[in-house]
């Protein structure tokens, strides 16, 4: 075994793991690594302004590639810097890995300068972390945290190293010779998978409900996916972490579920006989009220994680298995046995979900004064949709639920938003991980002016490294989500929903020397956002929308699928109280 300092196992095991950039942010406790990422040439290392912003990217970078993405940052405020986004990791199940410094072990509990018991503060948001007190063991423990991150289900490890273990010299252990007693299952039992297939021979009314976990299985869960669906000719519909991958203009496609999901969607979900829920965890905004959540069905839950099962919904057929796996084994199930689908009742129930379709639940009322945000990104998705390398992140708010709604992903892995967290600020950082990951593709970052703000201090990362991310900001100078719910469940009292003193975006963006973009007139809007597009650098694209616009349809909070606030398709009489298609 080679003998080498700690510091430079780090930087040999992240070569090792394949890892070719790495977002972090200096401090003393990790001089030492940064010192020797400073003599080498093949891993790129990127200056963030926030150790919250280098996660954030992180996790751009691995939901964007499929691989694990990486973080460093210093002891104390640095760690706790980063919780955030480790929790954030945490519940989209996104596989990332962050390295800490910490204090010399003889000062470990000493209340020492910038000393945090990191360990301890991180256990709960991340899937596994290490305090490594001695040097002979730290290669083993980070090619095994890299192990830990992208095997069964993904999620966030932290791997604490102290100063002395940095300098101190120990012997070097290699992937190979490294053994872990983490070997999650992946193939799911037979019994199990024989009996959902049964089950879809006899269903008349299915829907497969998706999740990130067909994404996070990789490429193939998704062909297999897509290949199952058109096999059987079942709807099929999708959390917000799973889109992309069934292609949204797949004739089989439902569209979004759940609180702000489509009409059709949560109507299928409601009256469905066979829910087959493949990657998905169920959480509260696709449930809804629980003991009205799909009533009428039977139900068949595919994860990888045991925990998952039986945890909110109780399952009738669960299947503990890597999703590509499961569906590579559910298709050679069905075909052995014949192929079997009860038509006659399946066209029945389209014929019914094509009744549902007909509500146009994302319709709005447009106006020729206001840019409203749905046309904004009407125009966007229209403008961008036939280049093959878009990426789209978002931050948290009514934003990322029009993005999810009136944009459409073809393939995986081109969607990066936080999904259980809700972590505003989330979205700019990892449009600069996903930039990085793919430097000649088109990424642009659908953000509301408040969120953005979170975390703006990135604006020097992306000029600094000259990564031509767009920031497209649909300012309505309000909190949107949080003033929609006021208006709608707390009798109009705006209580601090909006910022009196908001930014000249467009002085901001040159501030930094990027490019600033200002939008106000809906007739100005294509030519703006062609504008963006065609520009070779970083760009803030301020677009003024309608300050009080809501964001429909939308399940209130502890309400059945089938209780769905619907704005204008209500007002236009197309259904009645009851939700029954009246065109």
């Amino acid at each position: 075994m080679a003998q080498m300092t700690g510091a430079k196992m780090v930087v040999q095991a992240l070569k090792d793991q394949g890892v070719d950039v790495v977002f972090g942010y200096p401090g003393g406790a990790v001089l030492p690594i940064y010192d020797e990422i400073f003599q080498q040439n093949g891993i790129r290392h990127i200056l963030v302004r926030h150790e919250q912003g280098a996660v954030h990217a992180a996790e751009g970078y691995a939901r964007s590639t499929g691989k694990v993405g990486v973080a460093l940052v210093t002891s104390g405020p640095g760690a706790t810097n980063a919780v955030t986004g480790l929790t954030d990791a945490l519940m989209d199940s996104i596989p990332i890995v962050v390295f800490t410094g910490q204090v010399p072990t003889f000062m470990i509990g000493s209340d020492a300068f910038q000393e945090a018991d990191t360990v301890g503060i991180t256990r709960p948001c991340t899937k596994h972390n290490w305090l490594v007190k001695e040097t002979d063991a730290l290669a083993h423990t980070i090619h095994e945290a890299f192990h830990v991150a992208r095997s069964g289900r993904p999620g966030p490890v932290l791997v604490d190293i102290p100063k002395d273990v940095q300098f101190a010299t120990g012997a070097y252990t290699t992937p190979r010779q490294m053994k872990s007693h983490y070997q999650p299952a992946v193939k799911g039992a037979i019994e199990g998978i024989t009996d959902l297939v049964a089950a879809m021979e006899k269903a008349k009314k299915p829907v497969f409900y998706t999740g990130g976990g067909v994404i996070n299985s990789g490429p193939a869960a998704s062909q297999l996916l897509r290949e199952l669906v058109e096999a059987t000719g079942f709807p099929i519909t999708s959390t917000l972490m799973g889109l992309g991958a069934y292609p949204a203009s797949g004739d089989k496609w439902l569209g979004m579920l759940g609180m702000h999901g489509l009409y059709e969607a949560n109507m299928a979900m409601h009256d469905c006989d066979l829910m087959i829920n493949i990657g998905a965890r169920f959480d509260d905004r696709i449930t809804g009220r629980i003991d009205a959540f799909s009533p009428k069905s039977k139900k068949a839950h595919i994860d990888i994680d045991p925990s998952s099962i039986n945890k909110v919904i109780q399952t009738d057929i669960p299947i503990v298995g890597d999703v590509g796996h499961v569906l590579e084994d559910i298709l050679k199930v069905w075909k052995a046995r014949g192929r079997k689908t009860d038509k006659e009742a399946l066209a029945s129930w389209w014929a019914r979900i094509d009744g549902w379709r007909k509500v146009d639940c994302l319709s709005y009322t447009p106006s020729e004064k206001t840019i409203k945000p749905q046309y904004a990104l009407e125009r966007l998705e229209a403008l961008t949709r036939d280049r093959t390398d878009r990426f789209i992140c978002t931050e948290v708010g009514q934003h990322q639920m029009w993005a999810a709604q009136f944009m459409g992903f073809e393939e995986p892995n081109h969607w990066m938003t936080s999904g259980g967290l809700g972590t505003m600020g989330y979205g700019f950082p990892a449009s600069i991980g996903v930039q990085l990951a793919h430097p000649e593709a088109l990424v642009i970052n659908v953000a509301g002016e408040a969120s953005w703000l979170m975390n703006m201090q990135e604006m020097g990362t992306a000029v600094q490294y000259r990564l031509p991310v767009k920031q497209f900001i649909l300012n309505n100078e309000r909190l949107g989500m949080v003033r929609q719910w006021q208006e709608l469940l707390h009798g109009e009292r705006y209580s601090s929903s909006w910022s009196e003193a908001l930014p000249d975006f467009v002085k901001l963006a040159e501030a930094f020397g990027a490019k600033g973009i200002l939008c106000t007139d809906p007739a100005d809007l294509d030519d703006a956002i062609l504008e963006m597009l065609t520009h070779d650098g970083p760009v803030i694209f301020d677009c003024l929308v309608e300050k009080h616009e809501n964001c429909f349809p939308m399940i209130p909070s502890g309400k059945a699928h089938n209780e769905m606030l619907l704005g204008a398709a209500e007002t236009q009489g197309v259904i009645d109280a009851k939700g029954s298609v009246l065109v």
